[in-house]
């Protein structure tokens, strides 16, 4: 089996390829990648691409039809990942996100690929009153990000048939340790916050419900999606991708981790403006659909992880909102730096990751 993994320097691709790899340990894994993540490594010991087969360097957005030459699944993450960069670069967000998404499974449908998993968001929900949203929910994106899935979603529903197999993931928000760690993400930075300065600064009203998952719980929903088969839920499936168990409050969130990290307090923005982004989400389909594969991780244990692994890292910046491990922060660097533009392609033809290849 070979499988392509685009996006795969980010958050979440070191944690996807660490578990292919274990599951399938005789499958060829391609990586392909623009690289702007890629130096910002968080307590390794060896480079994640170590376990691939072959790291490609690239654009998704001028990807060659040859990559998907001989491949059997596509894992698509490659994507702008959250909502300020997605604020701050709209149209770049949604060329990438959705035009260039549907582009890809167009080659990679043509190239005679098998199986496509696309990881979408429950962000799509928006804004929602207290009860559970299901797949059959109404749709109310509130951002360029939750829209990019949104209109991928819809298209790539008609590239699907009994020879290509989509599964859309509607997943959860992320958390959790990675080998490239974001601190963007509320539960993260709620950890890093209690660590670096015993306090932590809601900035919202904390009213707000989000549903949460572990990283290595979103490699897992990838490995089911991998070789679902279309008798589970057809050729084209967008399902949510979480446990009910892990819809939380912002506000209850913050009160775990106290509860969890000794010397920990939390403040709440009370003259904030109200995040219209709330929502629970009903994760029942997917747990009839992937027994098997349902998440593993704990609120607590994910806490302590972080806790664990920040410490270990020595993580002492009380600044760490304008850290390098923000990747709005990372995007504007390179930018203030001259090495990408404000489509944010490579500016460099020297450095310009496309032309390089690595083998492992």
């Amino acid at each position: 089996m070979k499988i392509l993994i685009t996006g795969n320097m980010g958050y979440v691709g070191p944690v996807v390829v660490d578990h292919l790899r274990t599951v399938f340990p005789d499958a060829v894994l391609i990586g392909y990648d623009m690289a702007y993540f890629a130096p910002y490594l968080t307590n390794v010991s060896i480079l994640p691409e170590a376990k691939l087969n072959m790291q490609l360097f690239g654009d998704v957005r001028s990807i060659p039809p040859s990559t998907f030459q001989g491949v059997d699944c596509v894992v698509h993450l490659a994507a702008i990942s959250n909502d300020p960069m997605g604020n701050k670069y709209e149209d770049v967000t949604l060329e990438i996100n959705h035009k260039s998404s549907i582009k890809l499974a167009q080659m990679a449908k043509d190239a005679g690929v098998s199986s496509f998993v696309f990881a979408s968001s429950c962000s799509m929900y928006g804004s929602a009153d207290d009860s559970a949203k299901t797949e059959r929910a109404t749709l109310n994106p509130l951002t360029a990000y939750a829209r990019s899935k949104v209109f991928t979603e819809k298209e790539l529903e008609i590239l699907a048939d009994e020879n290509f197999i989509i599964t859309c993931l509607r997943f959860a928000t992320a958390c959790g340790m990675s080998d490239r760690l974001r601190l963007d993400l509320v539960l993260n930075d709620f950890v890093a916050g209690a660590v670096a300065n015993g306090k932590i600064n809601i900035l919202s009203d904390g009213s707000p419900w989000r549903p949460l998952i572990h990283v290595k719980d979103m490699a897992r929903a990838i490995e089911w999606a991998i070789h679902r088969k279309a008798s589970l839920g057809g050729n084209f499936l967008a399902i949510n991708t979480g446990s009910d168990s892990w819809n939380f409050q912002v506000k209850d969130l913050a009160k775990a981790v106290v509860d969890l990290i000794p010397g920990t307090s939390f403040s709440i923005n009370k003259d904030a403006p109200p995040d219209k982004r709330s929502y629970k989400v009903d994760f029942n389909f997917y747990k009839s659909l992937a027994p098997n594969h349902q998440p593993l991780y704990t609120l607590e244990k994910t806490i302590l992880e972080l806790y664990q692994a920040l410490t270990n890292m020595k993580f002492g910046d009380n600044d760490f909102r304008n850290s390098l491990l923000m990747r709005l922060k990372v995007l504007t660097s390179l930018q203030e730096s001259n090495k990408i533009d404000h489509e944010l392609k490579w500016i460099d033809k020297k450095i310009k990751p496309k032309e390089k290849t690595m083998v492992a």
